[in-house]
């Protein structure tokens, strides 16, 4: 895949504009109020974003312009779907989106087919997942999803596995302020709750040496079994400090469990 070329799907990528925060704030606002107008300008102005995600894709032989227009449409899914009271940038929000968006096409284009009727089972459950989860705050369980979508659960899950594409839990998702926050760093840890933790209570002793603010997002991450995001929210911080925080917290329980 070449991407050394200026022009993208008749797109002059070296002439891509650049906004700045002020005319971010009011694009948004207009694009609140059912500004179409808006909403263009708004995507014109991170188009950069999706160049930055296809660079990932540089070992993949699809062509660029056709990453760059599934790109695109997860940059217009994260602008009609992004919250703004959110304590988060919209790059932030936007490149997960986009990199999900270009994993799902190669995923469907991939040499190895996957039928089509367990295409679309995956994507009804997938779906059905997210709609659930925006009603009832909460995530479904498989027999929710089966309910929903009238679809027997081993079905399910032979089809949510048919279309996986495995990932390093290792690999970056997005930088911001220097610190990098990977995959691992976005996935919820439902198995390490308390009654795990307590039963060493070499670990009660570590968590003494932790300030306040780390014991709190250690117990919010390991005993509660919360996401990084999940815990900024609940903070008030960005998920970056969540994720610099962590690891200070747990570089200091390892170097006491050391001694």
């Amino acid at each position: 895949m070449a991407l050394n070329k200026v022009e993208i799907c008749g797109v002059n990528t070296s002439k891509l504009p650049v906004l700045k925060p002020e005319e971010k704030e009011e694009l948004f606002r207009r694009i609140r109020e059912g500004d179409l107008e808006a909403r263009e300008l708004y995507i014109k102005g991170n188009l950069r974003l999706v160049l930055s995600v296809i660079k990932r894709f540089q070992s993949s032989s699809e062509n660029a312009d056709d990453l760059f227009q599934i790109g695109c449409i997860g940059l217009m899914k994260a602008v009609d779907n992004f919250d703004t009271t959110l304590n988060v940038k919209f790059s932030t929000y936007a490149v997960p989106m986009i990199i999900g968006e270009i994993r799902r096409y190669l995923r469907d284009n991939n040499s190895i087919r996957v039928s089509r009727s367990l295409r679309d089972i995956a994507y009804k459950a997938i779906y059905a997942r997210e709609k659930y989860t925006k009603e009832h705050l909460k995530e479904p369980t498989l027999t929710e999803i089966a309910e929903e979508i009238g679809i027997g659960k081993e079905l399910i899950v032979y089809a949510m596995d048919a279309i996986q594409n495995p990932v390093s839990l290792f690999e970056p998702v997005y930088s911001e302020g220097g610190d990098t926050l990977y995959v691992m760093d976005q996935i919820s840890d439902k198995k390490n709750r308390e009654e795990h933790w307590i039963e060493n209570l070499s670990l009660r002793e570590a968590m003494h040496r932790l300030t306040d603010r780390e014991r709190h997002i250690i117990e919010m991450r390991f005993y509660e079994g919360k996401t990084q995001m999940e815990v900024a929210e609940e903070v008030g911080i960005s998920q970056a400090q969540v994720s610099r925080l962590e690891k200070n917290a747990l570089k200091t329980m390892r170097n006491f469990l050391r001694t």
